[in-house]
Formats: C-alpha cells, sequence, structure tokens
C-alpha cells in the first residue's frame, strides 16, 4: 500500500515560517531540520502523496546508500521519514503545484496553481528533478475536457460524489484511486490496456475484489476517444483485443498513465540556473536570491552528487540558514541532538535518562 498523508484544504490561506517545495526524502528531512530549531514548515507537492521519486519511480526497489540501513526500499524510506518528523507537526499541500512566487526575504507569497496562499518567511525548494507533469494521453480532443471533466489528480474526493467516472490506467495511481473513490461513485469503471497491474500487489487484490463484488466494472480495453459538449463528458469510446468498439457512459475520467519531470514554473522565478538546475552557496544552500533555498537533485554547485544522503546533509546546513530569517532577533545556539533535553523529548515524547 502507497503511503498517504491528509492534505489541507486547497485554495484557502496560510501563514508558516517555511513553504518547503516537494515532499520527496529530501524535502521531508527538510521538516525535521527546520523542526530542530523550531521553524514550522508547510510542504507543497503537485503528487496526490509524499516520497516523490521513491514512490513514483522504484517504491519497492532498494536503496543502499542511506547510512546505518543496510537496504530499505522507497516506500519504507518515506514512512519512517513521516513518522520522524510527526512531532513537528508539518502541513501538506498535495496535488497542487507552485506556480507564483513574490515578496523578499522574511515575507515571501507563494500561490498554488489549486488557488491556496501560502505567506512564509523563507522557501525551500526540493522539488528533485523539478515538478512531476502527468503525461496527456494520446486521445483526440482530450484538450476541450481537461479541468472540466478530465482531471490527472483528485484534489478534492468530494467532487466526485455520486457521479459516475471512469479511471484509466494500469499503476499505484490508477488503483489507488479506483480504491478511495469507489465509496463515492454512483459507478466507477477502471480501464486498462491489459490485464496486468504494476501496482502494489496489495492495492491490486483489494481491486479485482471489488470488480468480483459488481462493485466496479473491470475494462480490459484501449481508449478511443470522448463523447460530451462544453467540456463535459458523456461517454468514453473504448475497442477491447476481441470484440467491437463501445461506448462507455461517464461524467468524468481520471487517466493516471504516468509523469514526466520539468522544471515548470520554478523557472520563472528568477533564480540563477546552472544546466536546467539551481544554483546555490555550499554554506547553506541559498540561492542568488535572499531567502530562498535549495536542496537535493535541484540544487547545483561543483561537485554536486545527486544522492539521497546528499540531499539530507543539504537539508542540514539550509535550516541553519533559514533559521536566522525566521527569528532575526535570535542567536542560533547549535545542539547535538544527543546532548539536547528538551529536543529529544519533543522527538521522543519521553524525557531522556541522564
Amino acid at each position: 500500500m502507497t503511503v498517504r498523508v491528509e492534505s489541507a484544504p486547497s485554495g484557502e490561506s496560510y501563514e508558516t515560517d517555511a513553504v518547503i517545495i516537494g515532499a520527496g526524502p529530501c524535502g521531508l528531512f527538510a521538516v525535521f531540520e527546520l523542526g530542530l530549531l523550531g521553524v514550522k514548515a508547510h510542504v507543497v507537492d503537485i503528487l496526490d502523496k509524499p516520497g516523490g521519486q521513491c514512490i513514483e519511480l522504484y517504491p519497492e526497489k532498494p536503496i543502499l546508500d542511506i547510512p546505518g540501513i543496510k537496504s530499505i526500499s522507497g516506500e519504507q524510506l518515506t514512512r519512517q521519514l513521516l513518522d520522524q518528523i510527526e512531532p513537528f507537526a508539518p502541513v501538506f499541500h498535495f496535488g497542487e503545484m507552485v506556480d507564483s512566487l513574490s515578496g523578499s526575504a522574511g515575507a515571501w507569497v507563494v500561490k498554488t496553481d489549486a488557488g491556496t496562499t501560502l505567506s512564509c518567511k523563507v522557501v525551500v525548494v526540493a522539488a528533485g528533478g523539478g515538478s512531476f507533469t502527468p503525461k496527456r494521453p494520446p486521445i483526440k480532443d482530450i484538450e476541450a475536457y481537461e479541468g472540466k471533466s478530465v482531471h490527472y489528480a483528485v484534489r478534492k474526493r468530494e467532487m466526485f460524489r455520486s457521479k459516475t467516472i471512469v479511471v484509466a490506467g494500469g499503476g499505484d495511481s490508477a488503483l489507488d484511486w479506483t480504491i478511495n473513490l469507489q465509496p463515492l461513485a454512483e459507478r466507477l469503471t477502471l480501464i486498462h490496456r491489459r490485464d496486468e497491474f504494476r501496482g502494489a500487489p496489495e492495492s491490486v487484490e483489494r481491486m479485482r475484489a471489488l470488480a468480483g463484488a459488481g462493485k466496479i466494472d473491470l475494462v480490459i480495453a484501449d481508449i478511443l476517444g470522448l463523447k460530451g459538449e462544453d467540456g463535459r463528458l458523456t461517454a468514453v469510446t473504448v475497442k477491447p483485443k476481441e470484440g467491437e468498439a463501445r461506448d462507455i457512459s461517464c461524467e468524468a475520467l481520471l487517466p493516471f498513465y504516468g509523469l514526466t519531470m520539468k522544471l515548470g514554473p520554478i523557472a520563472g522565478f528568477g533564480l540563477r540556473l546552472e544546466e536546467e538546475r539551481i544554483a546555490v552557496d555550499t554554506e547553506k544552500f541559498e540561492t542568488s536570491t535572499p531567502g530562498i533555498f535549495c536542496i537535493g537533485d535541484m540544487a547545483f554547485y561543483p561537485g554536486k552528487l545527486k544522492l539521497i544522503l546528499s540531499g539530507f546533509h543539504e537539508a542540514a546546513l539550509m535550516s541553519h540558514g533559514a533559521f536566522h530569517y525566521v527569528f532575526p532577533d535570535k542567536k542560533l545556539k547549535f545542539q547535538h541532538t544527543t546532548s539536547a533535553k528538551e529536543l529529544q523529548k519533543t522527538v521522543t515524547g519521553t524525557a531522556p535518562t541522564e
């Protein structure tokens, strides 16, 4: 089962100390390092769950270069990072992409494509290789339906209540949303071009159980086209390997055909770029714009290695640089976690022993 965490309501205004763009391992560890210094964070990610590339590209493959851990999967690492940051109560905004940034150091305003506004003192870009952008299916005139009845992400589950839904795809996202939207939908159909699925075995089993009980329709076919008017779907036309093409009535189509990575709106933030990555210093991983930091694969500096452990190191140094923008009148007193009794109590929930 892929990692899921509740997302805050979109389209609202929030105030916080730091906004972290990206909920991959480096973004999650940044929550921890900032939290140790008393800096509260909101995290924005275009995906519908935390984990970034670890979850989307290799949830079950072993990661071998996390210090002290012989082998760990992307999903396991994400779960353990979420456990680690729980005491600092981060707020997540999933299924949203940051599309504008204004203000200056100590007073940034971050806005997303879902209408969410985040006022903060520092911004941390931890977007991996860039924004994950959903792949558009090769279906004629699909653009006319996008945003009205074709959706590449689920931002508000309630908008699908009592609707006839078609989910297309064979990976974790298609399976997860088939399972999660089935109780809300009037009727839900899962379409995949073959009767083999790439998702977690548990999710495949649950989906097949729903199909076997008649609670969803499983159709093995290709989508040929869409029918409707003014951006409102009435049906999708499918063609199985054997038999005639037919229409499946629906009010919403959710295609989950994978993701591509692009620099996205970050390219317009006015930051100095090197080789399509963001140039940073190596003292505190600050960009060319004061108050904006960058860590992880997106960061560029001489000798950079695209490793998770490198991103963890960058997050630690970044947090010390960010502290001075959040608490300009305070002097940062560095503490080792082994000797910081209050921190140990916050993180572990128990007072340390002498």
